[in-house]
């Protein structure tokens, strides 16, 4: 097993460490506290190449591969974990529903312009009553004639008033039926679609977050990706990559909290001594280093399974809920080390911290998590 990052992938990772701290770093708590979504800079990420990570170049594409995503996604998160998190949302959701189970038609018609940034893309599966019990959802896509009238709303969407076009799974057939649901392409614009309250979060604030609305929406049958009933199934299937994305996005957050109070504790000056010179101190350093190691290692283990199209559920999930768990603790003690000054907005700990608690919620709860892998555990 090769550890070691190619001169490519170092390149990149050089790229948009340039980039965020040049683009990024100078407005991150402007934009946390006005809860601005910078659509400017999403297209300039697009100009890079990055919103369209995994697409291959006939489409607009960068063309790369799963360990050059977590590397893109680690470096802007380690700056705004909210531009990281939007980043990984327009890629493995949207985009990468498109990609993975749209026809040819539908793939030169979308993906050129979501690659390249554009357009902004969005991804609803969620619902007011249905989270984690994706099954229950009760919008609807009822048929009339080569048109579905869709009813119904989606929460918790990202971007879900600046996405340009978004990918739906609603309701064709029985609730609970894990055959009855289809995946939609909406355009904006369409008639009877339209965005709802945004929300008003923690952390994640430059991340716009809101819901989606369908009134008698009518979209061409063309618009369906896949076949009529295979939404659920297809979703389960994009959010297995969409785990690496959140433990990509945790690792960054993570590093990004780690670095900070490294830095800090060399600098304040305790008793006479830099407090990293103290064991309470220098012993939470060396758990957050391994925690995060350890988070890193089977982030990458899940992107090499992706990668090379062997069954990556049961890992993916272990990355996806250690690494956002770790995140959590990471940032927790980095608030810690900072002492009086971690909880004031002049360190950057203090968003970290906020931003942190998302990755053990979005893309499936820790919990679910748990059921993922112990599942797959009792299969083998």
């Amino acid at each position: 097993m090769n550890f070691g990052y190619t001169e490519t992938q170092k390149m990149i990772a050089a790229s948009i460490r340039d980039f965020s701290a040049q683009h990024i770093l100078p407005h991150v708590m402007d934009w946390d506290e006005q809860q601005v979504f910078p659509i400017d800079l999403f297209r300039k990420i697009g100009e890079m190449g990055f919103m369209g990570i995994l697409v291959p170049e006939q489409y607009g594409g960068s063309g790369l591969g799963y360990h050059e995503y977590i590397l893109i996604l680690e470096e802007l998160s380690k700056v705004d974990g909210s531009i990281g998190l939007s980043v990984a949302a327009h890629n493995s959701l949207c985009t990468g529903h498109i990609l993975q189970f749209g026809n040819a038609a539908q793939k030169e018609k979308w993906l050129p312009k979501l690659a390249t940034g554009e357009w902004i893309g969005a991804w609803g599966l969620t619902e007011h009553n249905t989270g984690s019990d994706a099954g229950g959802m009760s919008t609807t896509a009822v048929k009339d004639g080569d048109y579905y009238v869709l009813n119904g709303a989606k929460n918790f969407i990202t971007h879900g008033i600046s996405g340009d076009v978004a990918v739906v799974v609603v309701r064709t057939g029985e609730k609970g039926d894990s055959h009855g649901m289809t995946a939609f392409v909406v355009e904006k614009g369409t008639e009877g679609f339209t965005s709802g309250k945004k929300e008003d979060k923690l952390g994640m604030r430059a991340s716009e977050t809101a819901e989606l609305i369908f009134s008698n929406c009518r979209v061409h049958k063309d618009a369906i990706l896949g076949e009529v009933g295979e939404g659920f199934v297809q979703s389960m299937k994009i959010l297995d990559g969409g785990r690496i994305s959140i433990g990509a996005l945790s690792l960054g957050i993570a590093k990004g909290a780690y670095e900070a109070a490294l830095k800090y504790s060399k600098e304040r000056v305790q008793f006479g001594k830099p407090i990293s010179s103290f064991q309470g101190i220098s012993f939470k350093l060396a758990d957050m280093a391994t925690e995060i190691e350890a988070s890193e290692l089977l982030v990458h283990k899940a992107a090499f399974l992706k990668n090379n199209e062997q069954p990556m559920t049961k890992i993916g999930a272990m990355a996806k809920m250690y690494a956002s768990e770790c995140c959590v603790r990471v940032a927790n003690e980095a608030v810690q080390i900072h002492g009086g000054y971690g909880y004031t907005k002049d360190f950057p700990v203090e968003k970290f911290y906020r931003d942190s608690k998302l990755c053990t919620i979005g893309e499936g709860t820790t919990e679910i998590q748990k059921v993922v892998i112990s599942r797959n555990l009792l299969k083998e």
